[in-house]
């Protein structure tokens, strides 16, 4: 045993659920969700916004905790949504203060550095975070990480490790990337072809426990190594790239959030024109942690278990 006691919120989810099974192996390590599910360390029922939280954590003597609670799909509530991303994450924090936490690991995205046409080709730690207002997980991502700047200044006791992930990958993808690449088709629109970096779902739990072990500070994008175009990805499915107008996509995502079809709006058509493409540069060399799989490999295997396709081409490589 380590001395560290872990509290993880979101802790039956996607992420959580698979984090907590391989922290638990040699760490006390307990959960809140406001759901639960069967998992080998125990989740407790609680609003991550709930007062409460300040005494679970001191009554389980949590020495770290894991941020993973998060809104994760563009809605028709924003209201909701920020209550729990940016809401939420205050109440934990001033939590942590209040039972003595020594250290919080926060999943931040990639999503933050927003979605605009004059992102740098490659973005780094030090490049803005602008957000976007109109995709309320980006917006609410960036107000989290200028929060957190200011509880760094104000409690530097209470360290801090925030990774910002890409679009995260695996065999049991069900996340709205997951949707985007499941239709008959890849969807550019306007023909901007702008790169996706992909993160490989067992290399984001790696690096938390990473993380966590060696109780590390600081902020890395959490990405694997080069990106994918449409045109790659479109070639690696074997389906036609679709390359429409944006104004058609536009119109035909108002008419449909108009009819409550979708719960997409106009705006967010720029997901997928101007990506945030992340380097991993500091996430190496600084924090010492290697993702096993490239952006490639990762799409790979997300294609081959979650969406059943064998990707086209022999350079493809199935990573390690």
């Amino acid at each position: 045993m380590t001395g560290k006691r872990v509290l993880i919120t979101g802790a039956a989810g996607y992420i959580g659920h698979q984090l907590g099974a391989l922290l638990v192996q040699e760490m006390p390590v307990v959960g809140v969700d406001i759901r639960t599910r069967p998992a080998p360390f125990p989740i407790f029922t609680l609003d991550i916004c709930d007062p409460a939280l300040g005494e679970l954590l001191r009554a389980e003597s949590i020495t770290h905790v894991v941020h993973l609670a998060s809104v994760m799909a563009a809605g028709r509530d924003r209201e909701a949504e920020y209550r729990i991303d940016v809401e939420g994450t205050e109440n934990l924090l001033k939590a942590c203060l209040y039972a003595g936490v020594e250290h919080i690991t926060v999943a931040s995205s990639g999503a933050a550095y927003g979605y605009y046409p004059d992102n740098p080709e490659w973005l780094d730690e030090q490049h803005p975070l602008r957000g976007n207002p109109e995709f309320g997980y980006s917006d609410n991502k960036r107000r989290v990480e200028e929060m957190l700047v200011v509880y760094r200044e104000k409690h530097p006791r209470l360290k801090q490790l925030i990774f910002r992930p890409c679009s995260i990958v695996g065999a049991a993808t069900k996340n709205k990337i997951g949707e985007l690449f499941s239709g008959g088709s890849v969807l550019d629109p306007g023909g901007h072809n702008s790169p996706f970096v992909f993160v490989w779902d067992q290399d984001v739990i790696r690096a938390i426990e990473f993380g966590v072990r060696r109780s590390a500070s600081g902020i890395y994008n959490l990405a694997g190594d080069g990106a994918l175009t449409p045109e790659e990805i479109a070639r690696l499915l074997k389906k036609p790239l679709r390359r429409p107008p944006v104004w058609l996509v536009k119109l035909i995502l108002g008419i449909g959030y108009f009819l409550h079809l979708t719960d997409k709006q106009p705006g967010q058509v720029i997901f997928l024109q101007y990506r945030p493409v992340l380097s991993n540069r500091r996430l190496k060399e600084e924090l010492g942690f290697v993702p096993q799989k490239s952006s490639r490999q990762a799409f790979v295997y997300f294609a081959r278990e979650a969406l059943g396709i064998e990707p086209w081409g022999d350079e493809v490589g199935s990573g390690t």
